[in-house]
């Protein structure tokens, strides 16, 4: 259909059409033009085809000009150094194709070489020859040394800061991405406009020679075509000199006029491009916004015309009439700034009633409150920035436990202390501590106090005795087999604790909904399936909530599907559930909590142990708790932490081994005081893991 339609229109056959059809494509009209730009500088062409030619270039200047003057900033003109090198090969080509028809047909008169040269000379000389050279010249001046240098010079300008700015201008994106002010989307869209801005002023740099050099370029083929013709007119037609003087200047300056006039356009679009960096608006917006709203300027305007109005022999009434306007204006703005404020009651829309309410009930998951001295971790570029450290625990944290963290977000607050910093999940403060900013947090590995001088406190995540020490203290530290910690580090390590004691918390429905939603397209089924048909989406999230409470990772989210569907139409108990889905995800259990040699070190609990827990478990089905004695309680608490200090005496870091009848229950017991043992029943150990016995409780 297409090819019958484009043929019909040119009137040819189908397989014309398609050409047809290849040609209005930009790309293939863009190498069709280049090619034909080429073609200007080898053939000669006839005089009403260079008459066509010259209007398109005057027309494409004027059309470049009022885009470079409507755009509201440089950036949605990135096609500029292209445009600008194509047009300049164009009248370089045009110049050739002129030169030769001026030096062939010059001696047949000023229109051998079409009317639009003619025309144009004819405008220019006035009659004299020598006013036509001595204008064309200024034209040429004003061009190659005024607006040319000019915005060459800004554009350089641009460049070198635009590229110095952007490691800066980079790490603020960094910063809002880390701080939750802008999104994912957001963060791309800008880091592509600051690369296209760097880019764009670099081109820009270069791109502005080509019109110097067309400039020059214009200067040498104005007195070849002056020389030559004057030669080729006298030695070869035998022209009288005059005759020849005024016939070849008349044309030359004609063809350098309508060359000039483009280029000097298309400079002025250049300069106005260039010098818009920065401002936000059309050219005019921009100037009358700036210029025309100050009332003590738009004053001193308006007096000063008035004064040189009345100097003698000064022509009154242009001074005269801008002093008014100028008076008028500044009367005007200072009427408005100075208008007393009326507040009309109107009904509010509801976008009104709505943002406040809506920026009140705002809740940031998670928010770092930092003191005035610690400012400085955000803008650090000599080491890792605290976003930077931020943004990689947040993708290490996504990779270990199966969802992405919400964003954090960074604020200052006077009320801390100059170097004091606060955690807060969901608006409550879940920890705090100080850091010094210029010194770095020394521990000593085994546990004891460091001794070098410094101020001696407390870890913040851990609670472990640690010294701020002078940097200059570093490689003393270091060769002593201290750990050295900078002041951004100990705040993000105290943050990967609270994040990773409070996922449960941070696993809202909505981010349940999102991990359905991303999963992969041959696991959709199995999701649809479970969910909401066996499952509903809430059971689910406590499910996954339950797993990361005791820091198990959800990322295996099919197999999780899998334990839920199968265990779900025999109970309705969330802690059930779980237990299902723990078996489902043994081989991922052992392997997270193996040791160095690649076996699972446990500590068992002990026959008696077990069939305490089980008689301490009153109630039926899913109504099952645990009512232990407090005595009873406390002597359990006693094994396990003995047991648990004598595997860590021995470099290990075991793991409770219950029956999956009690493990709950146990579990529900050691969280109150040793959260980070992990308790596992029998139920959970795969079948390949190799086990090592460390104790027993």
């Amino acid at each position: 259909m297409a090819d019958i339609g484009l043929s019909g229109l040119a009137g040819q056959s189908p397989s014309a059409g398609r050409v047809w059809g290849w040609l209005v494509r930009g790309e293939v009209g863009l190498a069709v033009g280049v090619i034909g730009i080429i073609i200007l500088l080898i053939l000669p062409i006839p005089a009403w085809l260079l008459d066509i030619l010259l209007s398109l270039s005057i027309t494409s200047a004027v059309l470049i000009l009022m885009t470079a003057l409507l755009i509201k900033k440089p950036l949605e003109f990135t096609a500029f150094p292209t445009v600008l090198l194509v047009t300049t090969l164009f009248r370089l080509g045009l110049n050739l194709a002129s030169t030769r028809l001026i030096l062939t047909n010059g001696h047949e008169g000023p229109h051998g070489a079409g009317q639009i040269i003619k025309a144009f000379g004819e405008l220019m000389m006035g009659g004299n020859y020598i006013i036509g050279v001595i204008v064309f010249a200024i034209l040429v001046i004003v061009n190659f040394v005024v607006v040319t240098k000019g915005s060459g010079r800004i554009a350089e300008v641009a460049a070198r800061f635009t590229l110095d700015s952007m490691p800066g201008k980079q790490m603020a994106i960094d910063a809002d991405l880390s701080s939750g002010l802008i999104d994912q989307d957001e963060a791309k869209k800008r880091r592509k406009e600051l690369e296209q801005e760097s880019t764009f002023f670099g081109a820009m740099d270069g791109a502005s020679k080509f019109v110097r050099g067309d400039a020059v370029a214009g200067l040498i083929i104005v007195a070849i075509n002056v020389i030559g013709g004057f030669l080729i007119g006298v030695l070869q037609h035998k022209i009288p000199a005059g005759d020849a003087a005024t016939t070849y200047t008349l044309m030359t300056i004609g063809d350098g006029l309508v060359s000039q006039v483009p280029a000097l356009v298309i400079s002025i679009a250049a300069g106005f491009l260039v010098s818009k960096a920065g401002v936000e608006g059309s050219a005019n917006k921009a100037l009358v916004a700036q210029l025309a709203m100050n009332p003590i300027s738009l004053g001193m305007v308006s007096a000063s015309s008035g004064i040189i109005a009345l100097i003698p022999a000064m022509p009154k009434l242009p001074f005269l009439v801008l002093a008014v306007l100028a008076g008028v204006l500044a009367w005007r703005r200072t009427v408005m700034e100075n208008a007393p404020e009326v507040v009309i009651e109107t009904a509010p829309s509801a976008e009104q009633e709505e943002e406040p309410i809506s920026n009140s009930l705002a809740i940031d998951d998670v928010k770092i409150e930092l003191g005035y001295g610690l400012l400085a971790l955000i803008n650090d570029l000599d080491g890792r920035k605290l976003t930077d450290q931020i943004r990689a625990l947040r993708k290490t944290l996504a990779a270990d436990f199966g969802f992405v963290m919400p964003p954090v977000r960074i604020l200052d607050n006077m009320r801390l202390p100059t170097q004091g910093y606060a955690i807060r999940i969901k608006e409550m403060e879940c920890g705090a501590g100080e850091v010094r900013i210029g010194s770095l947090m020394a521990m000593d590995p085994r546990g004891g106090q460091v001794e070098l001088p410094g101020d001696h406190m407390r870890e913040p995540a851990f609670g472990l005795p640690a010294t701020w020490i002078d940097e200059g203290l570093k490689e003393e530290a270091t060769f002593r087999g201290y750990t050295i910690v900078d002041p951004a580090t100990v705040l993000t390590t105290h943050l990967t604790e609270i994040l990773k004691d409070n996922m449960a918390d941070l696993l809202s429905y909505a981010e349940v909904q999102k991990l359905l939603k991303d999963l992969a397209p041959e696991q959709k089924k199995l999701a649809d399936d479970v969910v909401p048909a066996i499952v509903t989406g809430t059971s689910l999230q406590r499910v996954l909530q339950a797993l990361l409470r005791e820091r198990v990772s959800i990322r295996d989210l099919p197999t999780i599907l899998e334990g839920v569907a199968e265990a779900a139409p025999h109970t309705a108990s969330i802690t059930q559930l779980v237990e299902a889905v723990r078996a489902r995800l043994g081989r991922q259990l052992c392997w997270a909590n193996r040791g160095d040699d690649g076996a699972l070190p446990i500590v068992t609990l002990s026959p008696d142990w077990e069939v305490a827990f089980g008689e301490a478990l009153m109630g039926q089905g899913e109504d099952k708790q645990l009512a232990m004695a407090p005595s009873k309680l406390q002597e359990f608490i006693r094994g396990v932490r003995e047991a648990f200090e004598r595997a860590a005496l021995a470099g290990d870091q075991p793991v409770l081994l219950t029956s999956p009848q009690v493990r709950p229950y146990v579990r529900s017991i050691i969280e109150r005081f040793r959260g980070q043992t992990v308790v596992m029943s029998q139920n959970e150990v795969h079948p390949r893991a190799k086990l090592r016995t460390v104790g027993q409780v």
